[in-house]
């Protein structure tokens, strides 16, 4: 069967689950894991800010597209049979209790246990007469000088409020009697939560007596009691926090664009000015006040979100540095497999003599840093080429690019420009390979590159030999730390080839259709994908066995899905491990009663995609960039690499899929009404965490990839 005719068998609403409403529930899971008493403190106070920061994301872009659907006028359904208008009251209805837990479980359970060990968020009238005339002086000296409080009068317009910025509407008496509004920013410049024991003593030791102590404020309470020196002369009768979301999806019209860097810088600085897609308020607001603000950053009531607790608790992640071990999990230094330490080999010699397969972060990244570093200063390599699409800000791998320019290497990069809130830092890290003289291209028109790959090209004793690294992973050292993903080194020729002809594709023109070893998207990655679901079909046909298993961030494409449902009808046996956006409705008789899907949430974040083909026996593994969404497989390049060493198939196997279909603690299988539940150990089973089994397994591995 064709895509087209699986689509059109399957297309029943009831058959998908919305994209948005998956996606929050994957973020209800994130609450979940804050709300887990067995987590140390500080690991929750980590959850509670990842929630609040993948919410604001959520907002700036799933939320405004839903609403620009809306004022142009689209009503049609998606193929969950939602209308955007459906779609987002459903989001509201679902994330509003979300918020009310939230607020509870930072105000009634997480500060009061933070005091009990010691950590203070105080009210300034909570601190000590002393204090509060220190924090006076300190707000009079470092933060006076950096507020602007801006007047909303027929003379001064109401003034504008950038997005995500924490802001007190303020009411103020003038000597005759007159009310008048303002409205005062809370600086981003600044720690929203200023540490006041080590403001007021920097001497201060961490301990004293054995016992921790340390005060904060929030700086927007800081301000607001001191907003006398704001209107000197004006009662300040009130003031009330609030915070707006702004659309920050950018639109580019590339096909117009003479030079897409500077488009992209000035949708940059557009950005700031998107409309407003949320107001966050704190409940005490008086209905005038909100009303004002309603009127002036033109929203309705729905769009407000009233909380009696802290807004913006993303910035709460400063309290996760404080040095407080025995309320952290207890940390995991990544391995570096032995391999890489042998001192009479180098890393060419250990890719000739085997594929090496690297599990961050559970191994070290430093071997592919080393890696790059190697090849930007062996005299016998002639080229690299390398995609970045989210890099980091210190990255040493940009570095060791440019050192390699520097001493005549040829070094083409292709850096992603439109890699959604890291386009600045891109554009940098750009310009600094263009000044040393590396070629650098920004990809396709139309088109992300969400490839993660790089070919170094080395004059060796019996000729030219290419090596390539291959990673479902961005080259980012930082987030190789907390992120899990899979990477291969090889020199197998026909990867090598493929890989250079991909590279010809992104760098020149080309109209490359065929590769050896990988599947491209958008070229036909959706079509091989499909032809091995419906080989594991006829192999059940004829009497064999069907299997699947897949790892993912996300699975929405529908033809993708509809395929998946063909198989289960057709007996093939399917497990899904979707850490995030899943459309598939699992366990339904007659539609997917084969189909297991999990999610794992845990202390790293699961980004690794793999995809687990029975074959008749001859398996199949690949590793990719991409998840099955349409936005990657029709609207990026991608890349999906096979695992062809034995033993490298049988560790992804055995270390990765099946240890993760056996987590009875993280694990939470999805259910057909697109709950979650938690899966709890049988009597007498015993307890996996997938992520711990890994570090331990690691460990007592000593970093070896391949068991000889």
């Amino acid at each position: 069967m064709t895509g087209k005719e699986l689509l059109k068998k399957y297309s029943d609403p009831k058959n998908f689950f919305n994209r948005d409403l998956s996606w929050v529930e994957f973020n209800r899971r994130v609450l979940e894991e804050a709300l887990n008493p067995d987590l140390p403190l500080l690991e929750k106070v980590k959850f509670v800010s990842i929630f609040s920061s993948n919410l604001d994301e959520f907002y700036m872009i799933r939320v405004s597209g839903l609403k620009d659907q809306i004022a142009a006028g689209i009503h049609e359904p998606t193929i969950d049979g939602l209308t955007p208008t459906e779609q987002l009251q459903r989001i509201e209805k679902a994330v509003r209790p979300m918020l009310k837990q939230l607020n509870d479980l930072w105000t009634k359970e997480i500060v009061p246990a933070l005091k009990r060990h010691g950590v203070e968020l105080l009210r300034f009238h909570e601190f000590t007469e002393d204090e509060q005339h220190k924090l006076r002086e300190y707000f009079k000296k470092e933060i006076y000088p950096v507020l602007t409080p801006l007047a909303f009068d027929p003379g001064r317009p109401f003034p504008y409020i950038s997005n995500l910025s924490l802001s007190l509407a303020v009411l103020v008496k003038k000597s005759n009697g007159e009310n008048h509004f303002a409205r005062v920013k809370v600086p981003n410049i600044l720690p929203r939560l200023l540490r006041v024991d080590k403001l007021l003593n920097p001497e201060k030791k961490l301990e004293q007596n054995g016992h921790f102590n340390a005060k904060f404020i929030w700086l927007g309470d800081l301000i607001r009691t001191n907003l006398d020196m704001l209107f000197p002369g004006m009662e300040v009768i009130e003031a009330h926090r609030f915070r707006i979301t702004r659309d920050t999806d950018i639109e580019l019209q590339e096909d117009e664009a003479d030079d897409l860097l500077r488009v992209i810088e000035e949708n940059i600085r557009q950005r700031r000015f998107g409309s407003v897609v949320r107001m966050e308020v704190a409940s005490k607001m008086p209905d005038f006040m909100l009303e004002t603000l309603i009127e002036n950053l033109r929203i309705t009531k729905k769009d407000v979100q009233v909380t009696d607790g802290p807004i913006g608790l993303s910035d709460v992640m400063v309290l996760y540095d404080l040095p407080l071990h025995r309320l952290k999990q207890k940390p995991y230094y990544p391995v570096i497999p032995k391999m890489f330490e042998e001192e009479d080999e180098d890393i060419f010699s250990l890719i000739r003599q085997r594929d090496i397969l690297l599990h961050h972060p559970y191994h070290s990244f430093m071997p592919v840093i080393d890696f790059i570093k190697k090849a930007s200063s062996d005299p016998n390599v002639l080229a690299i080429k390398q995609t970045l699409y989210r890099v980091g800000t210190d990255s040493p791998i940009v570095k060791a690019l440019m050192e390699a320019a520097e001493r005549g290497k040829q070094v083409a990069v292709l850096v992603e420009l439109k890699a959604r809130f890291d386009e600045e830092n891109n554009i940098f890290w750009a310009r600094e390979l263009e000044k040393v003289g590396a070629h650098v291209v920004y990809g396709l028109v139309g088109l992300k590159t969400h490839a993660k790959m790089t070919l170094v090209v080395r004059k060796e004793f019996d000729g030219v030999r290419r090596y390539v690294h291959l990673s479902t992973g961005n080259y980012n050292a930082t987030t190789a730390k907390l992120y899990t993903d899979l990477g291969l080194f090889t020199c197998d020729e026909d990867i090598c080839t493929d890989v250079s002809d991909l590279f010809n594709y992104l760098t020149g023109y080309s109209k490359q259709k065929h590769f050896r070893k990988l599947m491209v998207a958008p070229i036909k990655m959706r079509e091989q994908m499909l032809e091995r679901i419906l080989r594991e079909i006829d192999n059940v046909k004829t009497g064999g066995e069907g299997r699947i298993i897949w790892k993912l961030n996300s699975l929405v494409d529908p033809v993708i899905i509809s395929a998946l449902y063909e198989a289960s009808n057709n007996g093939v046996k399917i497990d899904l491990i979707v850490r995030g956006i899943c459309s598939l409705v699992p366990g339904v008789p007659g539609l997917s009663e084969n189909i297991n899907v999990i999610s794992i949430v845990g202390r790293f974040l699961e980004h690794s995609r793999a995809f687990y083909f029975y074959n008749d026996g001859e398996e199949e593994i690949f590793l990719s960039s991409a998840d099955m969404m349409q936005r990657n497989l029709d609207r990026r390049v991608e890349v999906s690499f096979p695992i062809e060493d034995p033993k490298l198939k049988s560790i992804i196997m055995k270390t990765m899929l099946r240890i993760s279909l056996k987590d009875n603690t993280k694990a939470r299988v999805l259910k057909p009404d697109m709950s979650y539940e938690l899966i709890q150990p049988k009597d007498g089973e015993k307890k996996i965490n997938s992520q711990e089994w890994l570090m331990k397994h690691t460990i007592k591995a000593g970093g070896e990839v391949v068991k000889h």
